[in-house]
């Protein structure tokens, strides 16, 4: 748990440890230089309980604050948490069950709920409905490209999987998305216990709202880059669907890694016959003509709009185009 002036709320956050049903835990609060109270509540609180063990380092950020409290880890799993938030008494042990029924997991997530009810805003409750509509290995992999499917606080993690990937890295995006990212292009699968086991404290100063790393575009960089990475790797032919600003974004960044674009497909009559970044702009209907010229090619949908993504996976279904096989949506 990474601590930053958290005084205001650290101390409901630790209630919520400290009542769980699963008592076999240990507490690493890393004070990351808190300029209030944080370290002398932290010191409070160990006082009180031996479980408890706050780390004082000098203010470095949330990816320092979180390999070191993996440096001092001792158990098989990890179970993030924000100084700011509240869990269910029955998480860990609801995370720590699945965990040991499903071997094959690498790291375990639940439904989350934003509190309080009058800070969360539309467009968040939006972004919460389609967290909680991933449960499944299976959805969480098939949307993994849209937006980060785990919220991070939520999350247990194998530790052997975290070593496997040398904890948190910093590349200039959300330290969270990309480490599910890589652990996704070496294999890694995820899942979720169907319960709300994590309330997510809205306000306007967490770092997804004040920090540029989680800024949108940073977000497709992110996901360019892992594209590029994994399920691009050995493709002839790679087909955008989207001509609109979230294609232009992500194709920037794909064509930047050497990614074969070939043609750029759209619904939009305004836009077929014109192109994108050099690339012809075609007609979706044109999709099958295209597909056969290439031996290996894969589609991205990178058009933003819920509704969108849905009619798109109707009309590719209904032509026989597998998701996660022949396409991914990617926005």
């Amino acid at each position: 748990m990474p601590c930053y002036n958290a005084a205001e709320t650290l101390q409901e956050a630790v209630a919520s440890v400290r009542s769980q049903s699963w008592q076999d835990w240990e507490l690493l609060a890393v004070n990351d230089g808190s300029k209030d109270s944080t370290a002398r509540i932290l010191q409070h609180l160990a006082a009180a309980d031996s479980r408890i063990r706050p780390i004082d380092i000098p203010h470095s950020g949330i990816i320092t604050a979180l390999n070191t409290g993996l440096a001092y880890a001792e158990g098989k799993v990890i179970a993030r948490f924000d100084a700011d938030d509240r869990m269910h008494p029955d998480r860990l042990s609801r995370q720590w069950d699945y965990l040991q029924r499903f071997p094959e997991i690498a790291a375990v997530s639940c439904l989350v709920e934003s509190f309080p009810a009058e800070n969360t805003t539309p467009g968040f409750q939006h972004y919460l409905d389609w967290l909680n509509g991933l449960v499944s290995p299976e959805a969480i992999a098939r949307e993994i490209y849209i937006e980060s499917p785990l919220p991070h606080p939520s999350m247990m993690i194998r530790l052997e999987w975290l070593v496997r990937m040398d904890g948190y890295q910093e590349n200039g995006w959300p330290e969270d998305y990309d480490l599910w990212l890589r652990m996704h292009t070496c294999g890694a699968r995820f899942a979720k216990v169907s319960e709300v086991l994590v309330y997510w404290r809205d306000h306007g100063n967490r770092l997804t709202r004040t920090d540029t790393r989680y800024s949108v575009e940073n977000f497709i960089r992110a996901k360019a880059h892992y594209l590029a990475e994994g399920i691009l790797q050995e493709r002839d032919a790679v087909f955008l669907w989207g001509a609109g600003q979230m294609g232009r974004r992500l194709s920037k960044y794909l064509l930047r890694a050497g990614v074969p674009i070939k043609a750029v497909f759209d619904v939009d009559a305004r836009k077929i016959g014109r192109t994108m970044r050099s690339l012809p702009i075609h007609s979706h209907e044109e999709i099958p003509v295209h597909w056969k010229k290439y031996s290996s090619p894969l589609l991205l949908a990178a058009v933003g709009s819920h509704r969108a993504r849905h009619l798109i996976r109707e009309w590719l279904g209904e032509k026989g185009y597998v998701e996660g096989v022949d396409w991914w949506a990617a926005a």
